[in-house]
């Protein structure tokens, strides 16, 4: 099967250190590749792929400091996958509402992955191409009442085997946060919990131009260096030993987050999850077997003492069943097949949303 990839120009794929989504493009890209797909990759310079890599830039946007217009790259990277159109069986886009229009210009079918959340102005454009085949990342990020194509839920997925397994935690024991600082990820809440516990907390992760404020006034003035650790932002293999050496991963959420990816890598290393019961939680977690959902601070701090009596071994087997890379591209495969299928039945039309939400 000929496939082009499509994805974001804002970090390189895969990413050096934070990058959720071109992580899961660029695992899925090579797993594709080896699997005997003939695979393009659209995607920043400097972007390291088995499959062959076209870039409308020589780095990730985020590095050059020159860009003041990001949506011109973003178009001259649509622009030159759809002209190529023909070339391909079938479009995959991780760039959400912005590969829309172009999709409806030709007859090569996309399938979108939904990697982000819906908001007022976003809908309008999903509503406009609703009828086109989009997976979500999750259930919990679906919106119904937006009458979208869901083909398939698809969890993303890691590579488990990268992953050292902790059978134990480090001495002396820490609780442990991953993930950009900012208000959703609930820095601030992770605080609070290591506070009311009167647990170490070692944080780690980047600070965006817009948290930059949040970063200054209410994280930074709590961290001492001796309970409350800031590491700045961790590589693979920083993060790995990060959550692995750690009693717990705190993920205390404040939006509905579609899927979570330090969950499950938290879980590969062997580390349950102290989670905020919002979003993908739900569905990414095993309550009271890989960690903890609960609804507020003190259910967090409560959650604590009872880690101990969860099975590390059995959060990396959890993982590895359900949220592996192999796992992914079973399903995206499946979505592949189902959605050709669907255009040569219907001399190019995509199955209808009818009975495909749920």
């Amino acid at each position: 099967m000929r496939i082009a990839q499509v994805a974001p120009l804002w970090e390189r794929v895969p990413p050096p250190a934070y990058g959720g989504i071109e992580l899961v493009v660029g695992l899925l890209t090579d797993e594709l590749v080896r699997r005997g797909h003939e695979v393009t990759l659209f995607a920043s310079g400097g972007s390291i792929s088995l499959a062959k890599l076209v870039s409308v830039h020589p780095r990730a946007l985020r590095l050059d400091s020159s860009i003041k217009e990001y949506g011109i790259y973003e178009m001259l990277q649509l622009g030159s996958v759809y002209e190529r159109a023909d070339e391909f069986d079938l479009i995959h886009s991780h760039m959400g509402c912005a590969s829309l229009p172009y999709a409806k210009l030709v007859t090569t079918p996309t399938v979108h992955t939904l990697h982000g959340i819906f908001t007022s102005d976003n809908k309008k454009m999903f509503q406009y191409a609703k009828t086109q085949p989009f997976v979500s990342i999750s259930d919990a990020q679906r919106e119904i009442s937006l009458g979208l194509n869901y083909v398939e839920t698809v969890y993303n997925g890691i590579d488990v085997n990268s992953y050292k397994f902790y059978p134990q935690a480090d001495e002396p024991p820490y609780l442990a946060f991953l993930g950009r600082i900012s208000p959703e990820k609930g820095t601030h809440l992770a605080i609070e919990i290591a506070k009311k516990s009167g647990w170490r907390l070692k944080m780690a992760g980047k600070v965006d131009i817009v948290d930059v404020e949040y970063f200054e006034t209410e994280i930074k003035p709590l961290i001492d260096g001796k309970q409350i650790e800031y590491l700045g932002e961790a590589n693979h293999t920083q993060k790995n030993a990060l959550m692995g050496g750690a009693v717990a991963t705190l993920f205390p959420i404040t939006w509905r987050e579609p899927f979570g990816l330090v969950m499950v890598e938290s879980m590969a290393s062997g580390t349950p999850v102290i989670a905020m019961k919002l979003g993908s939680t739900t569905e990414v977690i095993a309550h009271g077997k890989t960690g903890f959902l609960c609804s507020n601070v003190e259910e967090c701090v409560s959650a604590i003492d009872k880690v101990a009596g969860l099975e590390r071994f059995y959060c990396r087997e959890y993982v590895q069943k359900r949220f592996s890379l192999q796992a992914m591209t079973d399903g995206y495969e499946k979505v592949y097949r189902q959605i050709l299928q669907d255009k040569f039945a219907k001399n190019g039309h995509i199955r209808s949303a009818v009975g495909l939400t749920s």
